[in-house]
């Protein structure tokens, strides 16, 4: 982290390794960037446990501080071929597999009594659009799962949401694919270098603090 301790700060908070992986890209590429400057704000980095609810508590640990311009969760997405930019956080826990700490949440809301959902307030179409113009695969994602991912994203819109202290902040969920070493041992499943992956993040920051207004596009599926 620099040393200039009252820059205004982009919170890049990526998750440890998860399901017998020995590694996790949301976390290489978050503790890449911790400390990079951009726009005059600075990268803080975060390590997020892979476990329902103690996610919530790093994430809130690391909200004080610096103003907070933009807070990005990410969490790695196996078999996705693209950054993805998730769209909407769902409040619903409904775990496939456990979690690191073998809690498996079925059918459980993430915030009692919240909104059924919360869409991402980052400029995500504007940020696609310019890591697609730097040669860097990007899409539009409208489902972060039921996992921790989507249970740290849903948590991080409501924060936003409800705290007037983040009144001025924008937040989001990236969901990021396997890296070639992780692909490695999985045949035919898709994978990208982590060099290009920060470098897509670096582009996909600089975008979030420049635009103010995403682009209208269609970024839409069939299914």
């Amino acid at each position: 982290m620099t040393s200039n301790a009252k820059a205004p700060r982009v919170l890049i908070a990526g998750f440890e390794p998860f399901e017998n992986d020995p590694v996790n890209p949301a976390w290489e590429i978050a503790r890449a960037l911790d400390g990079w400057t951009c726009e005059g704000a600075v990268v803080q980095a975060v390590q997020l446990p892979c476990v329902f609810g103690r996610a919530i508590d790093t994430l809130d640990a690391a909200l004080p501080g610096p103003p907070l311009k933009l807070v990005l969760c990410v969490g790695a997405a196996g078999g996705r071929t693209e950054i993805s930019m998730e769209r909407a956080a769902l409040n619903i826990d409904d775990a496939r597999i456990p979690d690191n700490a073998g809690q498996q949440p079925i059918d459980l809301p993430v915030v009692k009594d919240g909104p059924a959902a919360y869409f991402a307030t980052l400029p995500i179409k504007a940020m696609v659009r310019d890591m697609r113009a730097a040669g860097l695969p990007a899409a539009v994602s409208n489902s972060a799962g039921t996992f921790v991912c989507n249970h740290i994203f849903y948590a991080l819109m409501h924060r936003i949401a409800t705290r007037p202290a983040l009144a001025h902040t924008r937040g989001g969920f990236v969901h990021v694919p396997y890296l070639p070493e992780q692909a490695a041992s999985k045949p035919g499943v898709a994978s990208m270098a982590l060099a290009d992956q920060v470098e897509a993040f670096r582009v996909a920051i600089r975008t979030a603090l420049t635009v103010r207004h995403d682009v209208r596009e269609t970024a839409g599926r069939l299914h």
